[in-house]
């Protein structure tokens, strides 16, 4: 397995994936360089010529979009465009007292600096309006920041017409990477792109500065369509128009639904679509700004997979509920290709208008389009009163959840309510969200009694995600039910193969292996991230041939899976794709490198390949850029250790925990040091600390009490498991903890006991099965 730097780093880049709806900012008055890639279907000298080219042939659609949260997602602070009272208003938070206020004729706020001082500051851009307007303001360097007090536009009588933070509660002060002025609200990260068209980033490793450019200071006409110039040029009949002629000079043909019908059948009630639809173009499209992901490059072409400029993320239990229902704010496309819609071939624009972004129909209506009236809007199938807010389609399908405070968001999976799975597994569901003095289990025996039978849904993958989730008995053949299955949604394949992957064994790995050659990227990306952190035969017999994947993302995961051990093995006929994937890979973090999270990724890179001076530097980077990032310290002290400076880790660990007191990764390596060097009654205090802070994680449980039972405190150690175990009940590590411990105190059949648990867990392990056998015969365990 790899370095423990190695998964920190991935499981916290994995945690902070983000796209754009919070927060973007760019250069004023600057214009994006033309991309030097070819679209799809468009000549490579093709550029962008903005909306006002598109207006004249396309006034209809012009006129829609004009006004729309599209046209109006950035805009230059004016009179026109900034909503919030800036007439002196004054707003209280974590101590400090803002002001916003005008100076000839500009807006402004003085407010916390990056120092924690007042100061002023000029409103540079107005981000979004509706139901709430955010503000940037510039800092040195090319960097704009999203400020954390936003505008509620709302109406008055809906609670509107206010300031408010997107923080309550939690006293966010500066030095904060969530504070306004830090890392967490950056906008040539965090926003740009899906606030703005054609965006360049263009951050400077070197210098530490952003040059951020665009094409135009809003989401228009070619952010989805691609650069026009070759579409004026076929409609005009100008230049070498005539080479342009058979796709028009399109980059992307957005057509899925022309010419598509949906016609009804009257014994379901529902339509179907007149014939399949064969590619995600317009999906794909919409994903790059309205899925959960990370941005890995800027150069996008429109008509490439999504997976070759960003990362799109699965349905990991962090951002959803086990049985898809979004958790953290996720946005639309990793819901809605979950969906029984999406398998039905609906597309975006069947529902929205792409230009006014308006749905197609008000209310119920919409969902009228295709699913009869007659038998869905009525009350024998709402079984509330028509025209109550609880008969409308989306109360049941559609359930909204509040993000930054105030901003409902429907989630996309359109799924049929399972209350019978609240019951069972714990996730929330839609009937209780109104129905809150009543169970769960109440409202599935209401769905029973109406139907006549158990409820049923299109997503049925909720037990298995929940089980692959906390390893309970059972998870890898529920996992390996859903891999296989071609017809579960792709993104539910690839979470399972997630979830799969920490346990590898011959049976498992082959299904991962099969997965290798799926047709959808999300799936294959899954499984090489998967074997990627398999054994080192493993992934040299794989991995090598995923080198040459047509899509970027999966190709340098590949290359980072193959470094290291398998590195050294590699046969000379791939070194030189596996040369050209792994600088991918560095290129991608050096796009990044403005982030912790793709600096500390370069370091752990280096680390692995015994650049230690490298490893060091980076880590050193990326602390630099925020110094509340823990995982650089435990890296960094992982570096120093290595080197034989125990001390310099300590120091570092020290450090780390000076700025973040309450991480209980560092109190654990800080304990781990301490260990090294025989400070056996330090040690053991910065473990209880670490597991005071996270009495959740088993394997911080499972260290200290190790380090207990050493420390001649066995009584204590296995008080501390079994307490966890009641918490965790299929931690591996626990129970093998408890299978020694009981051993060492005597009690064979204690030990028995849980050493049958481990094997029910894991019936294939032959580690578990002699560990059993070992115990059952008398014989210590090894």
């Amino acid at each position: 397995m790899r370095a423990r730097v190695a998964w920190l780093v991935a499981a916290l880049v994995a945690a902070i994936v983000v796209a754009g709806a919070i927060l973007w900012q760019l250069q004023p008055g600057r214009t994006a360089t033309p991309t030097a890639s070819a679209p799809v279907a468009a000549a490579p000298t093709a550029s962008f010529v903005g909306a006002a080219a598109c207006a004249g042939c396309h006034a209809k659609e012009h006129a829609a979009w004009k006004g729309s949260d599209h046209d109006l997602a950035m805009q230059v602070a004016d009179e026109r465009t900034v909503l919030g009272d800036f007439a002196d208003a004054k707003f209280a938070y974590a101590g400090t007292t803002s002001t916003f206020f005008r100076r000839d004729g500009r807006f402004f706020v003085s407010t916390d600096g990056p120092d924690g001082k007042l100061q002023d500051y000029e409103i540079r851009y107005a981000f979004g309006v509706r139901p709430l307007q955010q503000y940037l303001i510039e800092l040195p360097g090319g960097r704009m920041q999203a400020l954390s007090i936003a505008w509620d536009s709302r109406p008055k009588a809906r609670g509107g017409q206010r300031w408010f933070h997107l923080y309550p509660g939690q006293n966010i002060k500066a030095g904060d990477p969530l504070h306004w002025t830090g890392v967490g609200q950056n906008w040539n990260f965090m926003c740009a792109e899906c606030h703005s068209t054609q965006l360049k980033k263009n951050f400077d490793p070197a210098a530490g500065t952003f040059n951020t450019t665009w094409a135009e200071l809003d989401v228009a006409c070619e952010a989805c369509h691609g650069p026009g110039s070759d579409h004026v040029a076929w409609a005009k009949r100008t230049g070498d128009w005539q080479a342009h002629a058979a796709g028009k000079g399109l980059a992307i043909a957005l057509d899925e639904r022309r010419g598509v019908a949906w016609a009804p059948v009257a014994a379901s009630g529902n339509s179907v679509r007149s014939r399949p639809r064969e590619s995600a173009r317009e999906i794909e499209t919409c994903a790059r700004c309205h899925a959960r992901a990370s941005r890995v490059s800027d150069d996008f072409v429109h008509g490439k997979p999504p997976l070759d400029t960003h990362r799109l993320a699965l349905l990991d239990e962090n951002l959803y509920w086990n049985d898809g229902q979004m958790r953290d704010e996720v946005y639309n496309w990793g819901s809605f290709v979950q969906s029984r819609m999406h398998a039905a071939g609906v597309t975006c624009s069947d529902c929205h208008d792409p230009h006014s972004l308006k749905l197609r129909a008000d209310g119920n209506a919409v969902c009228a389009q295709c699913h009869l009236p007659a038998k869905y809007d009525a009350p024998s199938h709402t079984q509330h009163a028509i025209g109550t807010p609880a008969a409308a389609c989306t109360a049941c399908h559609m359930p909204t959840t509040t993000y930054m405070v105030i901003d409902p968001r429907h989630d996309h999976s359109m799924r049929v309510p399972r209350p019978d799975v609240s019951a069972k597994l714990g996730m929330p569901n839609a009937c209780n969200s109104c129905h809150t003095k009543q169970s769960a289990q109440w409202a599935a025996d209401a769905i029973r009694k109406w139907t006549g039978r158990p409820p049923a849904s299109f997503q049925n993958f909720a037990d298995a995600l929940r089980t692959g989730t906390i390893g309970a008995p059972g998870a890898r053949g529920k996992l390996l039910g859903l891999i296989d299955d071609k017809a579960q949604p792709a993104i539910v394949r690839a979470s399972a193969i997630a979830r799969l992957g920490p346990w590898l064994t011959p049976v498992t790995v082959d299904a991962v292996i099969r997965a290798t050659n799926d047709p959808d990227a999300v799936v294959r990306l899954a499984a090489v991230e998967a074997l990627g952190h398999g054994e080192p035969a493993t992934r040299l017999r794989i991995l090598p041939r995923m080198l040459d994947d047509p899509v970027r993302m999966v190709r340098i995961e590949a290359a980072r899976g193959l470094v290291g051990p398998p590195e050294k093995d590699l046969p000379a006929s791939r070194r030189a794709a596996f040369d050209r994937a792994l600088a991918e890979y560095v290129a991608v973090q050096t796009y990044n490198a403005d982030r912790p999270e793709g600096r500390s990724s370069l370091g752990t890179l280096h680390f692995e390949r015994g650049d230690l001076d490298a490893a060091t530097a980076e880590y050193r980077k990326a602390l630099a850029l925020d110094p509340t990032f823990v995982v650089a310290y435990a890296n960094l002290a992982d570096v120093q250790r290595s080197r034989g400076a125990e001390q310099d880790a300590e120091a570092t660990l020290r450090e780390g925990l000076a700025r973040n007191p309450k991480a209980a990764l560092l109190h654990h390596s800080l304990g781990l040091s301490l260990a090294r060097q025989k400070r056996t009654a330090e040690s053991l205090k910065a473990l209880g600390d670490a597991m005071k802070l996270a009495p959740d994680n088993a394997r911080l449980a499972y260290v200290y009490a190790v380090a207990l039972n050493d420390a001649g405190k066995r009584r204590e150690a296995m008080a501390l498991l079994r307490a966890t175990l009641q918490r965790q009940p299929w931690d591996r590590d626990v129970l093998t903890g408890l299978v020694h411990f009981s051993l060492q105190a005597g009690d064979r059949g204690e030990a028995l006991r849980y050493a049958n648990r481990l094997r029910e867990l894991d019936p294939e392990s032959q580690e578990h099965a002699l560990l059993a056998q070992r115990v059952a015969g008398g014989t210590p365990p090894r």
